[in-house]
């Protein structure tokens, strides 16, 4: 029978989640091919995520935007449920779970990094959601007996986020600070994250799948904040938004939002908490990358320094490149 640890998460190694993904030797969740290249993709949809809120809040104030996110991002996955047939769970305890989730993971996250964004750059909040996996692995090592902060994870966690540091550059560093109450908020939101991945690992263990999690999730929260959002500012907000602002608000419910969730909750299914949290390191470097790429814009010494950092970490953290290397090394070197 599983240990209930810290009060967070009852799912460890000792239960059946912990045969879902690619365990090391002393039993942690690894991330295996399939796993990296959703986190690829998951990095490719929150990446435009920020610039698609920047868009918005142009034209809607915080509590809307997150209201429409999070009830667009709903009604797409109630869509796709019907049309798979997934279960649909009805338990009391499920629904539960959900709204602790959607309050930890979306209603708090969302209005702390959009609100931050009304006053700091989309650079800065960057670098602060970066640290979600350093606030995830200590949530996960009290919580979690799979997830244990090594000292080679936490000098991997710190490569990653000095590179996203170095890689947006010395601008937004120094820029750290200058705005103390709305930098704190991302750095809130990041913490939020941090609790409500180890907190979703619970959901393998109840039978529900990485689908209805998501939709789960987003639903619970859309009962709590559109209400409110009604409330405040009433309909006639939507009705003077721009064609742009819309195309905008659907891109990121549908897609940085409702898709982006289904690939998060199979990661963590498959890979873990801290793992999964992951993806706020790479995140500035695939926005780099698809500039160089989508906008043929160039590529700096900080830029390549930067991501050279980012990569050294993911390695460390990864924990079979450097080993790899050595026996190549140990090969060569015999063979000579």
């Amino acid at each position: 029978m599983a240990r209930h640890e810290g009060g967070l998460c009852p799912h460890n190694a000792g239960s059946p989640g912990a045969k879902v993904g690619a365990p090391t030797m002393n039993g942690s969740l690894r991330l295996d091919g399939p796993a990296w290249a959703m986190l690829v993709g998951l990095a490719i949809l929150w990446g435009g995520s920020f610039v698609l809120v920047e868009v918005i809040l142009e034209e809607m104030p915080v509590i809307t935007l997150v209201a429409l996110r999070v009830s667009l991002a709903a009604v797409t996955l109630w869509a796709a449920v019907a049309l798979t047939g997934g279960p649909i769970p009805r338990r009391a305890e499920v629904w539960g779970a959900f709204i602790m989730l959607g309050v930890f993971n979306n209603l708090v996250p969302f209005s702390l990094i959009v609100w931050g964004q009304t006053a700091v750059t989309a650079s800065v909040a960057a670098i602060l959601n970066a640290t979600t996996p350093l606030f995830t692995a200590l949530f996960a090592t009290v919580a979690l007996s799979d997830e244990k902060l090594t000292a080679q994870r936490a000098a991997g966690l710190g490569l990653g986020l000095l590179g996203v540091a170095v890689m947006i550059g010395p601008r937004a560093i120094l820029a750290l600070g200058s705005d103390i109450p709305h930098q704190l908020a991302v750095l809130g939101a990041a913490v939020s994250y941090g609790f409500a991945a180890v907190y979703a690992r619970r959901f393998h263990r109840l039978g529900v799948t990485p689908m209805m999690v998501a939709t789960g999730q987003l639903t619970a929260s859309s009962l709590i904040i559109v209400p409110v959002a009604l409330g405040a500012y009433g309909v006639g907000v939507l009705a003077s938004a721009s064609i742009g602002a819309w195309v905008a608000v659907i891109a990121l419910a549908c897609f940085a939002t409702a898709l982006a969730y289904i690939l998060y909750f199979s990661i963590l299914r498959r890979a873990g908490a801290t793992n999964v949290a992951l993806v706020t390191v790479l995140v500035p470097l695939v926005a780099v990358l698809l500039g160089v790429i989508v906008l043929g814009e160039a590529l700096g010494m900080l830029e390549l320094a930067g991501m050279a950092l980012i990569f050294a970490g993911l390695a460390t953290i990864d924990g079979r490149l450097l080993p790899f290397l050595a026996r190549r090394v140990g090969v060569g070197r015999h063979r000579a």
